[in-house]
């Protein structure tokens, strides 16, 4: 059909001539008869003589097409035959239908007819090929050669059966990988290292051991550094710099950074261990971005309470140990210091808001009170920013609505963007995360942000303040800012019912001077009760409505034991006093024999599920809640889970539970 066309486009048609003559001689019938009857016998030989012509033409063009069709068959046969790359057509199945001898010879085997090509080479599968990409490449290897794999599906027709082949061109670039390969495993990585606790080990210890300990920790030190060919120099007491490449970071990784357990096992006089934390950074585009990597990350370690590494990867970031408790620091210098800046900061602002985190408990609203006393002494415009009280500070917000500064100086988040401008100093307390605050959106319209806080440190936090007081080792933030208000006036002027919510919020996040509690926190509740704090008047804001403490027995009750020592319970009731429910629960649950930590579940409405970690220090509840997206402390910490059901998320926090333990974090 195809070749008829194109016949008909290179030979004239003449049946139009014929045509034309044909009505000529009709014409010339009408005058002469005899004329007319010659032209009909000429116009019959004419018609004869093009029939004979035009059907030799067309037999010499069919046999001239068909030789050229034969030719361009021939040569695409042979072309395929001795294609220089490995080539392989194979079905949608993998079975291999065809293969020419270049494909022979990196594979090296024989008779691989009618055998699936996933079988031959490992790691290949056709699914990849098979799903829909823009780039038709996959990637291939075959004894330790690397090959780029181009494909193309086929469609092909047997005895009116369709089906479909792919062929396979095998390109080998092993040399680009090996390239590729050694220029990642040579590039620099940046290791800071810094020891946590320096001053506090070096006061504990006897002037007789202190070169001892010194040369214990650079001697293991310089043998870590070594042991992976790096550039070491220490730039200060207690400060390391290293440099190695990253072909040994994953064995370090994969080893969980030992130098922090060998170095907290250093016994040369000193009478606490001692802890590293250390900011790696790597993968960045210049030396100078991989520092700055490393200088984030050892910020990171030293915000999550130290004896860890964290490891930056551009926007990756991972954690490696974290197994102790955050050292208490017994100098105050570093608080004098803040509130003197925080002092500075007041005066020079035209209004100070003040916000903690959602769903505040005493301690967010306790040091807010306190911060808001502190601004107000300045003579300054002051405001709390909350958005919703609930039970866990109902008892406080009754007493504090009594009185008519408050009624007027507690807004919410409509009111405070609002109120906002550029001379507005935001003060964020117990929280460091900017999604977790009251309104997040307050931390877009000023630049003038203040963060005290501490919680250890999550990949998500509030970038560039002009002001930090970030300590781990703190029982509450209500601990940090009552040490500010003293330093900053020389003494505590607050009113009382001020001084009640701090020392509230102190008991509440040390469960009553139980965890978390050092000689600073002691000095700071005993500060507060000089300011007026009655003990009484704050053992009165704790007490529960008699259906919370129902349904706090009824979760105790429903426990299970997982591993022998962790308790885990979930809160079905759906009410408003379930989140306090949850955090009481874990908390009581720890009071079983032999449980070192515990895990409560609630439901917030149909779509949030929150979960309470609690433990006695040996867990590190913080890392495994990480795994669920949360965050906290080493022996208190929480997670929420969005589009879950109850189970599915007791059966997430069953997995990294038992992550953790099979990590060796425990």
């Amino acid at each position: 059909m195809r070749n008829k066309r194109f016949f008909n486009i290179l030979v004239p048609d003449t049946r139009i001539y014929i045509f034309i003559i044909g009505i000529l001689i009709a014409i010339v019938s009408f005058y002469n008869m005899h004329i007319a009857i010659v032209g009909v016998f000429l116009l019959t030989y004419l018609i004869y003589h093009n029939l004979k012509i035009t059907n030799i033409r067309r037999v010499e063009w069919t046999k001239y097409i068909e030789g050229l069709s034969s030719d361009i068959d021939s040569a695409t046969k042979q072309s395929i035959l001795n294609m220089p790359i490995p080539l392989t057509m194979v079905e949608i199945d993998g079975k291999i239908n065809w293969y020419n001898r270049k494909f022979l010879d990196i594979i090296d085997k024989n008779e691989l007819l009618e055998k699936n090509i996933e079988d031959i080479i490992p790691g290949f599968k056709i699914k990849d090929i098979l799903q829909p990409q823009e780039k038709k490449v996959v990637r291939a290897s075959i004894q330790d050669r690397s090959f780029k794999v181009l494909y193309n599906i086929i469609k092909s027709s047997k005895h009116n059966h369709s089906s479909y082949i792919i062929m396979l061109y095998w390109i080998e670039d092993t040399n680009h990988e090996n390239l590729k390969k050694k220029y990642n495993e040579e590039k620099p990585v940046v290791a800071l290292v810094q020891i946590d606790n320096f001053d506090e080990v070096m006061q504990s210890t006897e002037d007789s051991n202190r070169p001892l300990v010194i040369a214990e920790i650079d001697h293991k030190v310089n043998i870590w550094a070594n042991k992976v060919n790096g550039f070491i120099r220490k730039y200060a007491n207690d400060k390391f710099v290293v440099a190695f490449e990253k072909k040994h970071l994953d064995n370090l990784e994969a080893k969980k950074f030992d130098i922090l357990d060998e170095i907290r096992d250093i016994s040369a006089g000193n009478q606490i261990p001692i802890t590293l934390s250390i900011g790696i950074g790597t993968d960045g585009k210049t030396p100078l971005q991989s520092f700055e990597f490393a200088n984030a990350a050892k910020d990171l370690s030293l915000g999550r309470g130290g004896d860890q590494v964290t490891v930056k990867r551009n926007d990756k970031i991972s954690f490696y140990g974290g197994k102790t408790k955050a050292v208490e620091k017994r100098t105050k210098v570093k608080a004098r210091v803040i509130a003197y800046a925080l002092r500075q900061l007041i005066e020079q602002s035209d209004q100070v808001m003040v916000m903690g985190h959602k769903y505040a408990d005493l301690d967010a609203l306790g040091s807010a009170m306190g911060i808001y006393r502190a601004a107000k002494n300045r003579g300054k415009e002051a405001y709390i920013v909350l958005n919703n009280p609930n039970p866990s500070i109902n008892c406080l917000m009754e007493k504090i609505w009594q009185t008519e500064e408050y009624r007027k100086s507690i807004i919410d988040c409509d009111d405070a963007k609002l109120k906002v401008s550029d001379g507005t100093l935001l003060v964020v307390v117990d929280t460091h995360r900017p999604n977790f605050t009251e309104c997040p959106e307050l931390l877009e319209k000023t630049d003038k942000i203040v963060v005290i806080d501490h919680h250890r440190k999550g990949t998500e936090f509030i970038e560039n303040p002009v002001l930090e007081y970030h300590e781990t080792y703190v029982s509450s933030a209500s601990e940090l800012v009552t040490e500010i208000l003293f330093y900053m006036d020389d003494k505590i002027n607050i009113e009382v019912a001020e001084a009640e919510a701090l020392l509230a919020g102190i008991a509440v996040d040390t469960k009553n001077f139980t965890f978390k509690t050092g000689v600073r926190t002691f000095e700071a509740a005993a500060l507060l009760r000089r300011a007026g704090a009655d003990t009484t008047s704050v053992k009165q804001l704790f007490q529960d409505e008699l259906e919370t403490i129902v349904a706090r027995a009824e979760v105790v009750k429903r426990a299970e034991i997982v591993r022998n020592f962790v308790a885990l319970s979930t809160c079905e009731e759906n009410m408003e006093a379930s989140q306090l429910i949850v955090a009481q629960a874990a908390d009581e649950l720890l009071g079983i024999k032999g449980i070192t930590a515990s895990f409560v579940l609630g439901r917030k409405d149909d779509t949030i599920i929150y979960i309470s970690g609690r433990s006695m220090g040996d867990v590190n509840v913080q890392v495994i809640l990480e795994k669920l997206g949360g965050g906290g402390h080493l022996t208190v910490a929480g997670a929420q889970l969005e589009g879950v059901t109850m189970e599915e998320a007791k059966e997430q926090l069953k997995d990294a539970i038992e992550k953790y333990f099979e990590e060796g974090e425990e």
